[in-house]
């Protein structure tokens, strides 16, 4: 390499060396970098760990045996969120189980009893014998963005006190719950979930538990689940006022159906689907109010209906008592009821 008005030989030396030791200096720069990022990032997950570690909970269930053998068992995870023994988990963690205990990070075991569980959204509290525990709170879901930091906490396959990381991959997903309702609103992440991650929290940066961790899709990687952080606030404040969630009932069954387009066209309708009703119950909401089975219901209190997840949806935000206006195609003509919801049966 040669350069212009000065000794070749003196310059060659000089760049040289000058080079190499840029070169190096660019090598440790990016070194120091990412060894800096990779550090900042181990301290955000330890302080997150240290901070809410206590907080999370290995729970183990018996089950009764059949033909008078000893009980099943099964384990899961779950997050103290009140530091009178209250402890938030997956309803598939506790469900049928005849006895319930929990376990702490420190090694303490303790007998829990259920509180109340929600098998639409797949959530359950459940209180052990004791106060004073370390508790978590629970965030705001909105806040989350796609590529966010996330850490899930809990005992895979019985190892207690297991920490995983990745990122929100996805917002908004929709899962069905074993009730069959759509769960809504959920948080895909790359975090790995194993068996017994179930009912542990997911955790935000800051230490804001976002997601309580609930499914996983068989055979793929890097595809996780959790109930946001919002639904889960929800829940857990009906099941402790009221020991259950209320959810309003029409007292109807029915499944989806595409709208012929002249209907469509002539009532001026926004969507081309509605929920035929297949069966009404007997001196339910929607039978003292007329409606029978072949109605066609397009609207309730002029939001749109296109699915049975759409009136799922409505019932749960909408006040058990206060009345609603349903709309519906009978034959060829539209109409309008007044229902009054009343509160639906539990699932069991």
């Amino acid at each position: 390499m040669k350069f212009r008005d000065q000794p070749t030989i003196q310059l060659l030396n000089d760049t040289s060396k000058d080079n190499d030791l840029s070169g190096r200096r660019g090598k440790n720069s990016m070194t120091t970098s990412d060894s800096e990022l990779l550090d900042a990032y181990s301290r955000a997950v330890i302080s997150v760990v240290d901070r809410l570690g206590p907080s999370v909970v290995s729970v183990t269930v018996g089950k009764p045996g059949q033909q008078r053998r000893p009980e099943q068992t099964g384990t899961g995870s779950g997050v103290v969120v009140a530091p009178d023994g209250y402890i938030l988990t997956n309803d598939h963690v506790i469900h049928k189980s005849s006895s319930i205990a929990v376990s702490l990070t420190d090694g303490t075991s303790l007998s829990a009893t259920l509180v109340g569980k929600d098998p639409a959204t797949d959530l359950a509290v459940i209180r052990a014998e004791t106060s004073y525990l370390p508790a978590s709170t629970l965030d705001n879901s909105d806040r989350l963005r796609v590529g966010q930091l996330v850490i899930a906490m809990g005992n895979p396959f019985g190892f207690q006190s297991t920490v995983s990381t990745g990122v929100v991959s996805a917002l908004g997903r929709a899962l069905r719950s074993r009730s069959g309702r759509l769960i809504e609103s959920m948080i895909q992440h790359t975090a790995p979930l194993n068996p017994g991650n179930s009912g542990g929290p997911l955790v935000d940066t800051a230490g804001n538990v976002v997601g309580i961790n609930t499914a996983i899709i068989a055979m793929a990687q890097g595809i996780g689940f959790a109930i946001p952080g919002n639904t889960a606030m929800w829940v857990v404040s009906q099941l402790l006022t009221h020991g259950r969630v209320r959810r309003g009932f029409l007292g109807i069954a029915g499944q989806q159906r595409p709208l012929h387009r002249r209907l469509v066209r002539f009532h001026e309708l926004s969507c081309d689907q509605a929920v035929e009703v297949l069966a009404v119950e007997s001196q339910g909401p929607a039978d003292r109010a007329g409606i029978r089975i072949g109605d066609l219901i397009t609207a309730i209190n002029e939001q749109v209906v296109a699915s049975v997840d759409d009136l799922h949806r409505f019932l749960s935000e909408w006040p058990i008592g206060r009345p609603i206006r349903v709309e519906f195609i009978r034959g060829q003509d539209l109409n309008k009821r007044t229902l009054l919801p009343t509160e639906a049966a539990s699932d069991s």
